[in-house]
């Protein structure tokens, strides 16, 4: 998978701007004696710091989310439900607190790794489109677990080669807008900051 890999400049900006401009771009990852994993990005939201009841920033900093923090470029990775790891891009400036999360991809390179990620030995059959309808089933099918909290996007680190890249496609110019999804009543469900690529198969709903 070749591409423009997208510079620090690009990712510091309102989460909401970043989380368009996201769109389309393709998710990378190299590591040494591995297959290149490739993806589309397809679905994502937007989460501010502060002013935003959904965020994980809302009250303030701590352990679990002080990469929300800054600087942007970097990914910030979380575990929830106590069984899943979900993978975010950092926005805006240091200490503004926000970041997109990646909702669904489409799988481009490296499928057959997606799916024995995901299928882990089960005797079941899964979809190309199915493997990264979601945050959880992206993170699995990549190998995107808490030792990435903190990857630089922008450049490569001691864990391999995970980066953003532009390759020429353009994100939606009327992307699908809806309220994110998940959250509960009154706890920024309100917002309509999730983006999508209208009518791609690979979205998770």
């Amino acid at each position: 998978m070749s591409g423009r890999a997208l510079p620090r400049s690009f990712f510091a900006r309102d989460s909401r701007e970043l989380a368009t401009e996201l769109l389309n771009k393709v998710l990378v990852r190299r590591v040494a004696g591995e297959p290149t994993l490739a993806a589309r990005i397809v679905e994502v939201e937007a989460y501010r710091g502060a002013d935003d009841a959904g965020s994980h920033a809302f009250r303030g900093r701590t352990p679990r989310n002080a990469t929300m923090f800054g600087p942007a470029g970097h990914l910030y990775v979380y575990f929830t439900y106590g069984m899943h790891w979900c993978a975010n891009v950092v926005a805006g400036e240091p200490g503004t607190a926000s970041a997109v999360l990646l909702r669904a991809a489409a799988p481009v390179e490296g499928i057959d790794v997606m799916r024995a990620r995901r299928l882990k030995g089960r005797p079941t059959k899964l979809r190309d489109r199915d493997l990264l309808s979601g945050p959880a089933k992206l993170c699995e099918a990549f190998g995107i677990t808490g030792t990435l909290d903190g990857a630089d996007l922008t450049r490569r680190t001691a864990a391999g080669d995970l980066r953003l890249l532009d390759d020429g496609t353009p994100p939606p110019a009327v992307p699908l807008v809806t309220r994110r999804i998940g959250l509960a009543a009154g706890k920024g469900d309100e917002h309509p900051w999730r983006f999508c690529v209208p009518g791609d198969p690979n979205l998770s709903r």
